[in-house]
């Protein structure tokens, strides 16, 4: 089922950079992996444009989200690259702080009840958990250290038969930087992980088989 009017609505006015489709399909997968209830897994909150779709589907299962970031932006959000916004710089501390947005994105949504926001550096975050996912949405630093790291750090948590959801795949790189395609060719590779959609650069990929 496609997300209630007022998910959607959420989602196209949060800050953000994934457009509809790909979102849509996002939400599709969250509702699948939701329905186990396993929780889901971000990775990568920002100011929790995609947030509001896993946890809209998460919500009508009845299960929770966790969105994991350090919220001082990725490298192509810091000052001087082209996604910066200079509305998210912290002027105290003359940094980014995307974790106020996020919160009042959430609030606006209604769905603060059904996200536990995790501040902190994936790998580290990572190293801490110890429980099966129903799925887990790569969507962190698009360097390959830092998209290995969320990979190795969190695909193995998948269940059997859950889902590995990874944003920013281009195949081509005129079309964007490597590192998420490189991961998901890594998955693929592995033999854990089927692929079983494409929405232009959202991959969604099944746990089939052992390892990552």
């Amino acid at each position: 089922m496609p997300p209630k009017p007022g998910i959607l609505a959420a989602f196209e006015a949060a800050k953000g950079f994934m457009p509809v489709d790909e979102g849509l399909a996002l939400y599709e997968a969250a509702e699948e992996a939701a329905a186990t209830g396993l929780p889901l897994l971000e990775v990568g909150t920002y100011c929790g444009r995609s947030t509001i779709l896993l946890a809209g589907a998460a919500r009508e299962a009845g299960g929770v989200v966790v969105t994991v970031d350090h919220h001082r932006g990725s490298e192509e959000q810091q000052p001087g690259w082209e996604y910066h916004d200079a509305s998210l710089v912290d002027p105290e501390v003359g940094r980014m702080d995307t974790l106020p947005a996020f919160r009042r994105t959430l609030h606006a949504a209604g769905l603060e009840e059904h996200v536990v926001a995790v501040v902190g550096r994936s790998p580290q975050v990572a190293a801490l958990w110890n429980a099966p996912l129903g799925l887990v949405f790569i969507d962190g630093g698009h360097t390959d250290e830092h998209a290995t790291a969320d990979y190795e750090g969190w695909a193995p948590h998948v269940a059997p038969g859950g889902l590995l959801v990874v944003h920013d795949v281009f195949p081509d790189p005129a079309d964007g930087g490597q590192a998420p395609y490189r991961v998901y060719r890594r998955a693929l590779a592995s033999g854990a992980f089927t692929e079983i959609s494409v929405t232009r650069s959202l991959r969604v990929l099944r746990r089939t088989g052992h390892g990552v």
